[in-house]
């Protein structure tokens, strides 16, 4: 098991957002006795692409900045855009080129926050980080080491244990998170009592830490506008339960156009995610219009009627075994789970299946799942523990 310091002797870094959940965990942390420091990340430069009135980072940094001095604690800004840029937003244009819809919020947490952060964190001499995320985290004994088990927030509605996915062992060993027990109005009403100035602000809606941004023109600054068709495939009823073997059920459908009708055209389909509703810019149908297939290469965006079109529904997903990632590498051996494949969705029962030739894992859920989104992640869990998770091929 972890050594104990008395707690008034550990330190530790609060990753100060600039929202009301961070205050209140340093806050709450500080009244525990523990040593704090606030530390703001300043993770991107281009306010051309930011909505300056929704959530800016320099608003974000000052409000960290009058916590801080409220709670009496040290307080700095580190400037992290070097790194976001080469492990978030490269990673992103990438992915959006070749089709795929990225989640920069699970992989800010694994790259910036839990790592590049977190090291600056401990170099400053801290025995822990602490974040403002509605999850739980549990330390067991196992034949004399300590095994950590990343818990749901007790908050159903804001538990966001999925944005931490993809957390190491090692991370977990040196994270704390202060108000996942808690739920929401609960941490508004602490940052009253405190007279916290976050105490009433609205939750960030935007990119971690980055603000509120316009993605089709974060998206243009490297990926070019291209002229495109819309295509339309009918709704006509189709059963895939029949389709042969874990890999075809796992495979997004293949269109062509000669399937269906055009619509109209787009300004380049890697701007575009499947499930989407808005910005196809078409009317004239009975129901509205989801995406449900891009090709990136022939510059096509295909469409469906209605939430129930046939092709936003699939039951199985893969993973590549480069993608799979486990926090509890010693429950591995679990195949019947509880899984979501984005945040806030309900967890539903799915299998885990090993596919033997290439080491990855069909994930297959007891029901169909709507708009399964190549890029995305994967989460599953056994109870209300996060044990593993991947991204979606």
């Amino acid at each position: 098991m972890t050594q104990v310091k008395p707690i008034s002797e550990t330190k530790v870094v609060v990753g100060l957002s600039g929202g009301v959940d961070s205050s209140v965990a340093a806050y709450l942390l500080k009244k525990q006795g523990y040593q704090v420091i606030g530390l703001f990340m300043k993770n991107w430069h281009d306010d051309s692409v930011t909505i300056s009135d929704e959530c800016p980072w320099l608003e974000d940094s000052n409000d960290a900045l009058i916590v801080a001095d409220r709670l009496q604690i040290p307080f700095q800004t580190i400037d992290l855009s070097e790194e976001y840029k080469k492990r978030i937003v490269d990673y992103m244009f990438a992915e959006y080129q070749s089709g795929r819809t990225p989640n920069p919020d699970v992989l800010c947490n694994r790259e910036i926050k839990f790592d590049v952060f977190m090291k600056q964190a401990l170099a400053l001499g801290a025995d822990y980080v602490a974040t403002g995320h509605y999850c739980r985290r549990e330390e067991l004994a196992s034949e004399g080491k300590s095994i950590y088990r990343l818990l749901s927030g007790l908050d159903r509605a804001k538990d966001q244990s999925y944005f931490l996915c993809q957390l190491s062992q090692q991370q977990l060993a040196k994270s704390l998170f202060p108000i996942g027990h808690l739920q929401k109005a609960e941490v508004r009403s602490i940052a009253r009592e405190a007279n916290l100035i976050t105490a009433e602000k609205r939750d960030s809606q935007g990119l971690c830490f980055i603000g509120k941004v316009r993605l089709p023109d974060f998206l243009q600054q490297r990926l070019a506008s291209k002229k495109g068709r819309i295509i339309e495939i009918p709704n006509i009823p189709y059963d895939h339960s029949n389709a042969e073997g874990l890999q075809a059920r796992s495979m997004s459908y293949a269109f062509n156009p000669d399937m269906g009708i055009d619509k109209g055209f787009h300004q380049g389909a890697h701007f575009f995610t499947i499930g989407q509703r808005k910005g196809l810019a078409v009317g004239g149908t009975k129901d509205p219009l989801f995406v449900i297939g891009i090709d990136t290469i022939k510059n096509l965006v295909y469409v469906g009627q209605g939430s129930d079109h046939w092709a936003l529904w699939r039951d199985t997903l893969y993973i590549e075994s480069s993608d799979l990632h486990y926090v509890r590498e010693d429950l591995k051996h679990l195949t019947e789970v509880k899984a979501r494949i984005r945040y806030r969705q309900p967890l539903e029962s799915a299998t885990l299946i090993t596919d033997s030739e290439r080491g990855g894992v069909y994930l297959r859920f007891e029901r169909k799942q709507s708009a399964i989104t190549p890029g995305q992640f994967a989460a599953w869990y056994h109870e209300d523990e996060l044990i593993g998770s991947g991204v979606i091929s």
